[in-house]
């Protein structure tokens, strides 16, 4: 019978510490040991003394981090068990971007699984979600909320074909702007794909690991101004400064309402799980207890009232 550790993981100043094994999960400042669960700037950060990540998620941080000590980075392989003191860590694919993943650790006979963010949905640039059975579950929870349906992604991406204007498309550069770079070659093999400078090179490294190619071009100042049929993949800062851009169709791909305001399109595409696929996950895994972190778990909390004990993970201010 599981011995559930209340205080396994907790959420400290610095990140998500495990002292059984005294290392940190995505933290949020320098550490000694930290395990990554994805590229993501609100989980990967440099400074770190250990950085232990899957290959992909390592080679993006390279490219982001450029003064971090190449000789700081471990890559860890899906499925490939080790040990941090006593606690044995094992990575299993996240589905979210490429490289992500879920880490198990395992301490006493007594399974915690964190998910870092995770998606259910097809997507062929990345490595697809494996579902893992835990004790404890620690999931994120961004959508974790009954009103919320992410619609399905090919009838979103063919809005654009409806268009024969050239779309300014904003979206984040790792992750989400490969995933439409392949939808819309997919959906959309007549439209034209253009990057922006700052997506390239996160373009370059995923066509580097071949699970399917990309076709784009790099954008320059000429391309949006001679004929039609083009989108131009640009990051938020960039979207955000061309508020009046002229002769384009304004569009931004997320899962958040909020961010559809003010454009000409709607394009709810995520790579987070909406509420249906929340569900399902926590069916798959058939935990004891769920640990919430990065969003609200009140609406979980009380759906499995008396059902699953549900809970905010723990807080710590003093590590």
């Amino acid at each position: 019978m599981a011995n559930i550790l209340a205080d396994f993981l907790v959420e400290t100043t610095k990140g998500y510490y495990c002292r059984y094994g005294d290392f940190y999960i995505d933290p949020l400042m320098p550490v000694d040991t930290a395990l990554i669960s994805h590229a993501h700037g609100d989980h990967a950060r440099p400074g770190h003394l250990h950085i232990l990540g899957t290959n992909a998620t390592i080679v993006f941080m390279q490219h982001r981090f450029a003064k971090q000590d190449l000789n700081s980075y471990k890559v860890i392989d899906y499925s490939a068990s080790f040990f941090l003191a006593g606690v044995k860590i094992t990575f299993f694919p996240a589905g979210h971007i490429l490289g992500s993943a879920q880490i198990l650790m395992e301490y006493n006979d007594t399974r915690y699984l964190y998910t870092g963010d995770y998606k259910l949905q097809d997507d062929a640039t990345c490595e697809p979600l494996v579902f893992v059975k835990a004790d404890v579950l620690i999931t994120e929870t961004t959508f974790a909320n009954p009103a919320i349906s992410h619609p399905d992604q090919i009838e979103e991406i063919s809005k654009i074909a409806t268009t024969n204007h050239n779309v300014m498309l904003g979206c984040y550069s790792l992750g989400k702007a490969q995933r439409l770079t392949y939808l819309l070659n997919m959906v959309c093999p007549e439209k034209a794909i253009y990057v922006h400078h700052n997506i390239a090179p996160i373009h370059h490294i995923y066509n580097t690991f071949g699970f399917v190619p990309l076709k784009y071009e790099i954008y320059n100042r000429k391309v949006m101004k001679d004929g039609v049929n083009k989108v131009y993949l640009v990051p938020p800062l960039t979207f955000n400064s061309y508020l009046r851009a002229k002769n384009v169709i304004r569009v931004f791909a997320s899962g958040w309402k909020r961010l559809q305001h003010n454009n000409d399109l709607s394009l709810y595409i995520s790579d987070h799980v909406d509420w249906k696929d929340l569900l399902l996950y926590i069916e798959e895994s058939d935990p004891k207890e769920v640990w919430t972190v990065h969003g609200d778990g009140a609406m979980l909390r009380d759906y499995f009232n008396g059902k699953i004990a549900v809970r905010d993970i723990a807080k710590i201010s003093t590590l």
